[in-house]
């Protein structure tokens, strides 16, 4: 066992993403003309090892990259926040990609070619045990193989947050280790729909009961569970109850990667010692950060930035 203080231990995704900015988003079949494109370092893995490890938090990568002109950049994010990346294997693949496209809005699509992080390997886990067995916080994502992902959970001795995007089919035992489990709206009823054989929702998540879903959630097995609700702020289910936590209200520049910098950031609190509710508080403030810029990983805050505020009167 290592000698270090317990951090935060990302298995999942690494990437690099090709931003394209636009009015708007095309409809199928029509094509428009964009304004710019820049590539930068991305993965919802990666994302959330620079978020948590911008916040202070000591974070070991453990995933995959391929050996092409796209690997640099993507590993540049976690080598600038200073995250242990000697865990990161070189796989004889390209490097895994996301195609973002950002509107006047701010609002994205996302298109992911998985790459090297198909080769994340229950093998590739195994020899990385020692490390998530240390780890404070074991965090998972959902663009990894399913089986290592149940690989890393069975490995770790420490608190596991499994942010299940995009869901994937885990086993109950591997998906009730999550403490938290951390869904946005849709995951959380897909999730439901998985465990009890419920209906699976439709795409309009307006139509979705989140207080519910969250205490269906909890009343399948885990020990909590956050739901992301954007701009709102996000809905804490534990065992004293439900607890509603607001978002400042922030100018929107570009959406991409402020999920993960919510989950990066809520390792690193919890890694640091807070109560999963004030986790939250500061997460949900760090979500709001990022938006307020273009990219995922550019975007995030480092210990000096000032975090906006919530509102008085905003909620807790």
């Amino acid at each position: 066992m290592s000698t270090q203080p317990p951090g935060v231990v990302v298995v999942g995704s690494i990437n690099a993403d090709l931003v394209v900015t636009l009015e708007r988003h095309p409809q199928p079949g029509e094509t428009l003309l964009g304004r710019t494109m820049t590539v930068m370092p991305g993965g919802k893995g990666a994302n959330q090892a620079v978020a948590a490890a911008k916040l202070g938090a000591p974070t070991t990568m453990i995933g995959a990259v391929g050996q092409d002109s796209y690997t640099d950049v993507a590993l540049s994010g976690l080598h600038a926040a200073g995250v242990d990346t000697t865990s990161v294997h070189r796989a004889g693949t390209t490097t895994g990609v996301a195609i973002v496209e950002v509107d006047d809005d701010g609002e994205n699509t996302i298109v992911v070619i998985p790459g090297a992080n198909g080769e994340v390997s229950e093998s590739l886990v195994g020899a990385a045990s020692d490390r998530i067995a240390d780890a404070g916080v074991l965090v998972l994502q959902g663009e990894i193989p399913a089986a290592s992902v149940a690989s890393a959970v069975a490995a770790a001795h420490g608190r596991v947050l499994i942010n299940l995007a995009p869901v994937i089919e885990l086993d109950r035992e591997t998906l009730l280790r999550a403490d938290p489990l951390v869904v946005n709206e849709h995951e959380g009823a897909l999730v439901l729909a998985q465990l009890t054989g419920a209906p699976a929702p439709s795409d309009h998540a307006d139509s979705l009961d989140h207080a519910e879903t969250a205490r269906s959630l909890l009343a399948c097995g885990f020990g909590s569970v956050v739901i992301t609700l954007g701009g709102s702020g996000a809905l804490l289910a534990s065992s004293s109850g439900l607890l509603e936590i607001a978002a400042p209200s922030v100018p929107v520049v570009d959406t991409t990667g402020a999920g993960d910098a919510f989950v990066g950031a809520l390792a690193a609190r919890l890694v640091m010692g807070d109560s999963l509710p004030d986790a939250v508080r500061v997460a949900v403030r760090v979500g709001a950060f990022a938006v307020g810029a273009e990219g995922a990983q550019p975007s995030y805050p480092s210990l000096e930035d000032a975090l906006p505020p919530v509102s008085a009167g905003a909620g807790a």
